[in-house]
Order: structure tokens, then sequence, then C-alpha cells
């Protein structure tokens, strides 16, 4: 039986972030609408990352809906860290990033959300929550959203 908070099936999302002409980029699961007007969005992001370090500087993020052809980056994203290898690097050499808005972001995600931080609260444990509001937003495709589950049935998470 899975535990409890991995029943609940929810999109799988991609945070970038940029510091000093370069983009890092994470996984998150732990993303919220969490009001209208404005368009606000919650992210947890974990303290030990590169994306909370990234955070710390400019205000500004990209928030990336994964499409399932995306699957394959999640160990990239996910399971390594931008503070020991150079994320962009390799998916450029994969030539799957592109332009837009600006930010280099995933080529062939569902959408992308440009973000501005509003706040961030400590809340204790490994992850703190950063509000931003959406700037600007596109919608590139609505079928195929990489989902929490999709990881769990192709082995990606437990």
């Amino acid at each position: 039986m899975k535990r409890p908070w991995n029943i609940v099936d929810m999109p799988v999302y991609s945070l970038a972030t940029y510091h000093e002409g370069s983009v890092n980029m994470n996984i998150c699961t732990y993303v919220s609408a969490v009001s209208m007007k404005p368009k606000l969005f919650m992210v947890a992001i974990d303290y030990q990352t590169k994306t909370f370090e990234n955070l710390e500087k400019p205000n500004t993020a990209v928030l990336q809906v994964l499409h399932k052809d995306n699957a394959s980056l999640v160990r990239l994203l996910g399971k390594s860290s931008g503070k020991k290898i150079n994320k962009a690097n390799k998916l450029r050499d994969k030539k799957r990033l592109i332009e837009w808005n600006g930010y280099e972001v995933l080529n062939g995600a569902c959408g992308y959300l440009a973000l501005q931080m509003k706040e961030q609260t400590n809340v204790g444990g490994d992850h703190e929550l950063f509000y931003f509001e959406v700037i600007k937003s596109t919608t590139k495709r609505e079928e195929g959203v990489l989902m929490f589950q999709d990881l769990i049935s192709q082995g990606i998470i437990l």
C-alpha cells in the first residue's frame, strides 16, 4: 500500500530559477494556486537545493507544467543536485531547452508561468513556502500533463 500522500494524483512541475545568466531546474509537486486575483501560486522548496539558493537573489522564476514527454528528465532535474552538476548544460546537450518570454525553459512542457516572488515563509520542516504572483503565462497543450502517479508507474519514484 502507498503512503496516504502518495495516493493523490497531482501535476508534476519544474521550477526554473535564474542566477548570473544561468538556469537551474528542479522537480516540484508541492505546488498550489492560492489566489485568483491576483493569481498567486505557492511552491514548497527544499532548503538544501540550488533552487532555494537561487531564489535568495533574483525574485523571478518560471513554473513549468511538465508533459509526459518530459518524464525522462525527472531523474536529472529531481534526483541530482544543481550544486554538483550543471543541469542546464546537460539539457542544452540534449537540445531540451528553448527560449520563452526571455527565459530558458524546457521544450515540450504543457505550459509556462513567469513568476515574481512576493513572500516566503519558514514553516519548519525541510521546505520553505514561496508565494509567487503570475506575471505572464502560456498554455502550449492541454493533454498529456505529467502526473505524480505517472512517476510511480514508471518506477521513477517509489
